[in-house]
């Protein structure tokens, strides 16, 4: 079983960064093997995709909303996925979860994927 975990959620100013971290664990967990994604859901809203990353990082996906400002990075050796999050607004609020899948490319939607963690609460003040 496959126990995926973040952290690093907050309470920022407009304007400020935060960065998430997501490590997974699991007797049979391979990173190089899985491909990883953030998703955030802001109340009343569905669980949309943030930004995502393949196996070796070689590609990645971000939402329109958040290019140029957001990063998504990984470590296979230590089995962690992060999201540099910069020049952040108040519509960035919202709980962030990390989600992992099995295969080499990306996924853009949260049915492709089938591991995710339990959440974080990015919360950006105006």
């Amino acid at each position: 079983q496959v126990q995926l975990v973040e952290s690093g959620g907050g309470l920022v100013q407009a304007g400020g960064s935060l960065r998430l971290s997501c490590s997974a664990s699991g007797r049979t967990f391979s990173g190089f093997t899985k491909s990883w994604a953030w998703f955030r859901q802001a109340p009343g809203k569905v669980r949309d995709i943030v930004a995502a990353i393949n196996w070796n990082g070689g590609n990645t996906y971000y939402a329109d909303s958040v290019k140029g400002r957001f990063t998504i990075s990984r470590d296979n050796a230590k089995n962690t996925v992060y999201l540099q999050m910069n020049s952040l607004k108040p519509e960035d609020t919202a709980v962030y979860y990390c989600a992992c899948r099995t295969g080499l490319n990306i996924g853009t939607y949260s049915h492709e994927y089938d591991d995710w963690g339990q959440g974080t609460q990015v919360t950006v003040s105006s």
